[in-house]
């Protein structure tokens, strides 16, 4: 619903595509989509809903969940025609070679941008409990149950760019299926179970 993407296709069993993250300029996210889609590429780039206030106005702008990345399906085969599309400063990897995203983590993503629930970035967690949502909109997914203020919060994390996404749920909704190794959470969250 509020993402840029190419097709939506999902992959068929044995044919799980590669994707791979692209590190963008400030507010270029989509239009290196728009460019690396007009060269045939498949792109993703998760966008929610944000309310903004202009002039005293209150407008909707749909910004990138991820701020800076895009997502690109296979085309490692061709990098120069990836790295000299306007607004791409490189392909997000380890030691020289392109790192790539969880199929599992990206559709997790996706489900949620889709659910049409209030969607936000949010701050990268490595600890807290993991749960997996029971019935609704969001069955199954699974991810970090936070805290935040009078609201609980599952956050769903891609682990390679360090980054998360928070969508709001009902602590009724969550199962736990185990915890993380402990660590400090910073003082606006705190882990539930």
């Amino acid at each position: 619903m509020y993402a840029t993407q190419t097709t939506v296709e999902s992959p068929k069993a044995g044919d799980t595509p590669n994707w791979y993250a692209l590190f963008t300029r400030h507010q270029h996210e989509k239009a290196v989509a728009t460019a690396l889609s007009n060269k045939g590429h498949e792109i993703y780039v998760p966008l929610y809903r944000s309310v903004r206030r202009w002039q005293g106005r209150a407008k909707y702008v749909a910004l990138p969940l991820f701020p800076c990345y895009a997502f690109i399906r296979e085309g490692m085969d061709r990098p120069l025609q990836i790295l000299t599309t306007p607004g791409v400063l490189q392909i997000v990897g380890y030691g020289g070679r392109p790192a790539t995203i969880s199929l599992a983590q990206l559709d997790a993503v996706r489900q949620i941008v889709e659910s049409g629930l209030s969607v936000e970035t949010h701050a990268y967690l490595q600890c807290g409990d993991r749960v997996r949502i029971k019935s609704g909109p969001l069955v199954g997914l699974e991810g970090i149950l936070a805290r935040k203020k009078d609201s609980v919060r599952l956050v769903v994390s891609l682990d390679m760019l360090g980054r998360s996404a928070a969508v709001e749920v009902d602590v009724l909704n969550v199962e736990r299926i185990g915890p993380l190794p402990s660590q400090t959470l910073p003082r606006s969250l705190s882990a539930t179970a």
